[in-house]
This record gives structure tokens, C-alpha cells and sequence, in this order.
């Protein structure tokens, strides 16, 4: 690892309270460890009885939608955006669920269930297509041992309940 701010190669070094953290010894400062954000999107219809998978150009399974936060923009700002981008619905409303280190990518996941408005889609230009399934649809679909699948799976017994 080395300093994002001068290039310096890290050191390990003991922060009480925190254990080991990088340590960059031309700057003389703690290095805590940055990772990008993004936000997963459990995409359901109004009665959360069925939910939208995507399958992105050059893939064969379906996965959930995602997308990264933009620099100065929040994760109530990115949902709706991507959305937008991705099938041009409409989220009219939407709820956390978990968050999840997503290793392949080095990033921090934030999972949502995003209700949106059904209507006529066009998709953007990383999706190939998309698929409104049942709950047991969307589990066989759905890529296997990934984060996607993490989270539609936990997602599941909260679908549908009454709030």
C-alpha cells in the first residue's frame, strides 16, 4: 500500500482503539483505509411482489442494480439517478437495508429496497436486459456466492410486510 497523498510506501503502525492502520512516514499522519461507495438496489413494484434483475452487456447472470456515489453527491441522490440511467423508471420511494464490503471491486455497498413506478422502460447503455420476477425467480437468476445474491436474499423475508 502507499499514501494516496504523496506515494509514500505505508508502514503499519498501532492506534489505540483501532489497531493496526497504515501509517505514511513522509506525511507523519495515519492513513485510514478509503474505498469508494456505492449503492445496491434491490428494485421492487409497488406491492413488492416482484422484483427487477438487470443482465449487463457481456454477462450472462442477473444481477441487482448498482451504481457508484458521484463525489458530493449522497446515497438518496445516486438511487434515483441510477435508476433513471439504467431503465428510465421512476423510485418513488425507498428504504436501507444493509451494507456489505464488496471485495472484487474494493468498495463499501450500500443495499436499498427501491420501490419504483412501472411503466414503459428504456435501457441505458450498460444494460442488455432486464426481467420483472417472483421472489423464487429472482433467487434462481440470480448470480451465485455474490454480494447481489447476499442481498436479495436477506432482502426477501422483509418483502412485502406491511410498514
Amino acid at each position: 500500500m502507499f499514501c494516496r497523498d504523496c506515494g509514500e510506501k505505508l508502514t503499519l503502525g498501532f492506534v489505540e482503539n483501532e489497531g493496526l492502520v497504515p501509517y505514511c512516514p513522509k506525511c507523519e499522519k495515519f492513513k485510514f483505509p478509503f474505498f469508494p461507495v456505492a449503492v445496491s438496489m434491490t428494485v421492487v413494484n409497488k406491492d413488492e411482489s416482484k422484483i427487477l434483475l438487470a443482465r449487463h452487456v457481456g454477462d450472462e447472470d442477473y444481477k441487482l442494480f448498482a451504481g457508484y456515489i458521484k463525489k458530493g453527491e449522497n446515497a438518496e441522490k445516486a438511487i434515483p439517478r441510477e435508476i433513471r440511467e439504467e431503465t428510465n423508471l421512476t423510485a418513488i420511494k425507498w428504504r436501507y437495508f444493509c451494507s456489505r464490503y464488496h471485495d472484487a471491486k474494493n468498495l463499501l455497498m450500500l443495499n436499498f429496497v427501491v420501490t419504483v413506478n412501472e411503466g414503459e422502460m428504456k435501457l441505458g447503455e450498460e444494460i442488455d436486459e432486464v426481467k420483472w420476477c417472483t421472489p423464487e425467480e429472482a433467487k434462481a437468476l440470480i448470480r451465485k456466492n455474490s454480494t447481489a445474491e447476499y442481498f436479495l436474499n436477506g432482502v426477501l423475508p422483509e418483502l412485502g410486510k406491511k410498514r
